[in-house]
């Protein structure tokens, strides 16, 4: 179920981006902690702040640059969000709403979203990428409510797309990159997780912890966007080696992984897989 016509910021926002930019993309990118370098490999990169449009957040987060970036990798048109609030920064889970809503009404059919998330798996070292297959949360916390329109009874038994995620499985494979897959656990944060929130969470199935990602999918869903996500894993979480966590742990590993990331990527764009 879509959740229907743009609204006019959206519109205006998808207008401006016309403006200054030729491309059309079809593909959006929001890009997690210390993952801004994906920049870099924008062709003919067109920069637009999120202050220039209506609704945007302002990431307030060190390693979240608050920009649009529009261009081509490997000649698929992609439109890239360097950078996104967080619901520990606004206390709103809907904050990236109109980021999204945006690229809806500028045509992005499909959305990849990216974070930094602490690993609760051996397997799955610091410096590893992470496939999401599923989600938890566990909070009362939902982007959608407050939405009066009966689209707010979004379906999220296929929220992670699966003819995405096996395209990313094989472009993985064909770059000899270890991409784990596993289920994802939002905490709101800012503080991390305790050690015994951490037992919980392996005890419920998931295999990696993160403050965001969860919002942003449920928000595509909504509006009928197909989704790719991805965990880099930049740190074992709370209690695993009992070293304290910090939040520079996190930018300094996840350009790791990061590279990890951006070599699949780039390899999927190069035949990203058609809407049916």
């Amino acid at each position: 179920m879509s959740g229907g016509a743009a609204t006019p910021a959206a519109q205006a926002n998808a207008a401006l981006i016309r403006s200054r930019a030729e491309l059309s993309p079809r593909i959006g990118l929001v890009l997690g902690s210390g993952l801004g370098s994906f920049i870099d490999a924008i062709g003919d990169a067109v920069t637009i702040p999120y202050d220039a449009f209506d609704g945007f957040p302002a990431p307030s987060v060190s390693g979240h640059a608050g920009s649009l970036v529009i261009g081509h990798i490997e000649g698929a048109p992609i439109a890239v969000m360097a950078g996104r609030a967080h619901y520990y920064e606004h206390g709103r889970a809907d904050v990236m709403r109109p980021a999204l809503e945006t690229l809806h009404a500028l045509g992005v059919g499909d959305l990849i979203v990216t974070n930094a998330a602490g690993g609760l798996r051996d397997d799955n070292p610091p410096g590893s990428v992470m496939l999401i297959t599923d989600h938890i949360n566990l909070g009362v916390h939902n982007p959608l409510i407050g939405e009066a329109s009966d689209a707010r009874f979004v379906g999220m038994t296929q929220a992670y797309d699966a003819a995405l995620r096996e395209a990313a499985l094989t472009a993985a494979d064909s770059e000899g990159i270890a991409l784990h897959q596993g289920v994802y656990m939002w905490f709101s944060g800012p503080s991390f997780e305790t050690p015994a929130e951490i037992r919980a969470a392996r005890v419920l199935g998931a295999d990696a912890v993160g403050m965001s990602t969860v919002p942003e999918v449920v928000l595509a869903r909504f509006l009928d966007l197909r989704v790719l996500a991805f965990s880099v894993i930049t740190n074992y979480a709370a209690g695993m080696t009992g070293a304290e966590l910090s939040h520079q742990e996190t930018k300094d590993v996840a350009p790791r992984g990061g590279e990890k990331l951006m070599r699949l990527l780039t390899r999927m764009l190069a035949a990203w897989p058609e809407r049916k």
